[in-house]
């Protein structure tokens, strides 16, 4: 979220990839803080039993607010469209937040049709930019506003420190003298310069890495002695001392804390990036196996239609065999009967070549006999 000058104002983009492939009916945004305040954005991709992208401003964990909470808050939604940022889409409005009404925005923000669009810019690279702006009106019951960053109060005091150093090195300390209140009464004897010296570069090393190994130990006891090293140090500075060791374990506890919390966070991030690698490269090896049974397919039905082509030949083939054993079995049945009528003729030539020898036997003797 973007940092405000006024407090009560804040607002919070959000980044919502591969949105096209969302199945979750409706999507929220990690928390972000205004005025104290944490909110989250509710979507629903598919819309709120509507063909429209629905877009709702929402309150994280009611239950874990105070019995008769109210926030009452003015924001705008918008829909961005990175290609042509005019055409972005904005709406507003004011309302106040209850335990029974938890969220306000639109079921209808803009058409499905016209947000897949890709003529538009509202999907490019199948991202969806959501932002809001929001300024918060009034809080019941009334809020401790946290500061933007854990440490700014810490840091605060360090500065002091740093001033409280210079100060001591520029003015020294008086050895071995007494320091009077202005009730009369003494207080310890003051350290000596080598104790404090040793004090202020301890302190040093503290300020430029604070928590490293045993510097919470070493922080305390530079502090302790130099809240004793109290010769011409200003009232502010004396009091920045007495503070800071009076709240030294909450400082430190939440600092510790805030560390703690934000190394789980980075850790939980770092996660979330190698799953959402992961989850990226499972994408791209999703779209290489469907290009390649898009290929697959295309040959299958090439291979089918070739199959058919050779069926239709087969089949053709078998007709044109029936037609050939057809005409087989008619030319065998031709043959058989006329090779019966070759050997009825055959027989029919050899009688009459045998009456035509007798005739031409007899034929020869009568003309032997007149000639």
């Amino acid at each position: 979220m973007d940092a405000q000058s006024d407090v009560n104002r804040g607002e919070f983009t959000w980044k919502i990839s591969y949105f096209s492939e969302q199945e979750a009916t409706r999507l929220y945004s990690e928390a972000f803080t205004v005025s104290g305040c944490k909110w989250r954005i509710l979507v629903f991709p598919k819309g709120n039993d509507t063909d429209h992208l629905s877009l709702y401003i929402d309150v994280p964990d009611p239950v874990a607010l105070p019995n008769g909470w109210t926030r009452k808050a003015k924001f705008h939604l918008s829909v961005i469209d990175q290609t042509n940022n005019g055409r972005s889409v904005r709406k507003g409005t004011e309302h106040v937040f209850a335990a029974r009404q938890i969220d306000r925005g639109y079921p209808s923000f803009i058409p499905l049709t016209e947000l897949h669009n890709y003529a538009a810019g509202y999907l490019a690279n199948d991202t969806l930019v959501i932002k809001v702006e929001i300024r918060v009106l009034a809080v019941t019951p009334p809020v401790n506003i946290q500061p933007a960053r854990p440490t700014d109060d810490f840091d605060s005091l360090l500065t002091s420190l740093e001033e409280l150093i210079i100060a001591a090195e520029t003015n020294g300390v008086n050895v071995g003298s007494s320091l009077g209140h202005r009730d009369g009464t003494l207080t310890a004897k003051i350290p000596s310069l080598e104790e404090v010296e040793k004090a202020k570069l301890s302190l040093k090393e503290c300020l430029s890495d604070l928590f490293k190994l045993n510097m919470k130990e070493r922080l305390f006891k530079a502090l302790s002695t130099l809240s004793s090293a109290r010769t011409r140090l200003s009232p502010k500075q004396r009091i920045a001392i007495d503070t800071f060791l009076a709240n030294f374990n909450d400082f430190t506890s939440d600092f510790l804390t805030f560390e703690q919390d934000n190394a789980e966070f980075e850790l939980q991030k770092l996660q979330k990036d190698q799953w959402l690698a992961a989850m990226t490269k499972c994408h791209e090896a999703h779209i290489v196996c469907k290009q390649l049974m898009g290929e697959l397919v295309k040959e299958e039905e090439e291979l089918e239609r070739k199959m058919e082509e050779v069926k239709s030949r087969k089949d053709k083939l078998f007709l044109d065999w029936d037609v050939v054993r057809a005409k087989s079995e008619e030319a065998k049945s031709g043959y058989k009967d006329k090779q019966k009528k070759v050997a009825e003729a055959e027989e029919k030539k050899r009688i009459a070549e045998e009456r035509m020898s007798r005739s031409t036997t007899a034929w020869s003797n009568l003309k032997t006999q007149f000639c």
